[in-house]
């Protein structure tokens, strides 16, 4: 039986470079590719939109966007873009950010499960094609509705699918989402709880755990070398140690190590800091929470994670080979 897999594209690449990993993704069986959005670097939109341009039948998510920097309109407005774009293929992958990226930025969150609740009930609506009014503590709209001049004006099929951190979270998008974008640098342990959680919330909408979708970001570093490609993850996993706490939290990491990684480490962080500080994570935080090594060790790690729930792993690559990468989760 073929395994659904998907990639995971951030920033490290030349974007055209990216258009033909998912192409070639494409042409090896690939279900999907996710774009990220994370630091102040590449936006997910404009790189979802050329990926679609180039495929036929790839799935393009966004892995994630926040809910706080887009007006819920121009939100609701730009998957019915690419839905145009690419008819039945896009994903909303939504976020809650985080700190101190969004504080920086001049955003205060707060009430973070309420403001995520309206803006998921507010552009499902509005991607339904309905004509809504609503009123919340975060989303204020009167009477809008989608205004397609050119194009279909049938409801939209674009899942909704909540990157869920917390457990709260987690709970909530079992009720209120399509699916869950799954954590990544985490244990494939993490996910049993994980699972609960979205049963729990499930349960609350009548729903059951198979009505959740659970694509999983996995960090995968590929290299014929196994230590290449440890020293690889190593430099990508003291950056995030560093830059995103609440991944190291999830994560299981040592507050002390994080510590000595964060007084190394600038922002945005110099190729020196990272080469300087990737010594202080460990080899067994390598091995335990990425899918790193040999092709036949990252394959069998991925498999950890499928078997503990992950409906499709979606493959974070580091190291620089790409293609190898694809080549050893190749579905066709």
């Amino acid at each position: 039986m073929t395994e659904r897999m998907a990639l995971y594209l951030q920033d490290s690449h030349d974007l055209r470079d990216g258009m033909d990993y998912a192409k070639y993704a494409e042409a090896k069986g690939f279900e999907a590719v996710w774009q990220a959005e994370s630091r102040l670097v590449r936006d997910a939109i404009v790189p979802m939109a050329a990926y679609a341009a180039v495929t036929d039948n790839l799935k393009v998510g966004s892995g994630v966007i926040n809910n706080w920097t887009r007006n819920i309109g121009l939100l609701a407005a730009t998957f019915l873009t690419l839905d145009d774009l690419a008819p039945n293929r896009v994903i909303c992958g939504i976020g809650a950010w985080w700190d101190p990226l969004a504080k920086n930025v001049g955003i205060e969150r707060r009430k973070p499960l309420l403001a995520m609740r309206e803006t998921v009930e507010v552009m499902r609506r509005l991607l339904n094609m309905e004509r809504v009014t609503f009123h919340g503590e975060f989303h204020h709209v009167d009477g809008i509705e989608l205004d397609v001049v050119h194009g279909r004006r049938e409801p939209r099929n674009v899942p909704i699918m909540i990157g869920a951190t917390g457990d709260l979270m987690m709970e909530m998008t079992g009720e209120i989402a399509d699916g869950c974008v799954m954590n990544y640098c985490v244990a494939p342990e993490y996910n049993d709880r994980a699972l609960e959680l979205l049963e729990k919330g499930a349960k609350k909408a009548g729903r059951k755990i198979e009505d959740i979708d659970r694509p999983q970001l996995i960090v995968c570093s590929v290299d014929e070398d196994h230590d290449k490609a440890i020293d690889y993850s190593k430099m990508l996993l003291c950056q995030y140690m560093a830059q995103q706490p609440h991944i190291a939290k999830a994560s299981g990491v040592s507050d002390d190590v994080v510590h000595e990684i964060q007084s190394i480490l600038g922002w945005p962080a110099t190729k020196e800091q990272i080469n300087k500080a990737k010594h202080l994570v460990p080899d067994a935080l390598v091995h335990k929470i990425t899918a790193s090594g040999t092709p036949s060790e990252a394959r069998a790690k991925v498999a950890e994670y499928t078997k503990r729930g992950c409906t499709c792993p979606i493959l974070y690559p580091v190291g620089g080979n790409f293609k190898l990468l694809i080549d050893t989760f190749a579905q066709k």
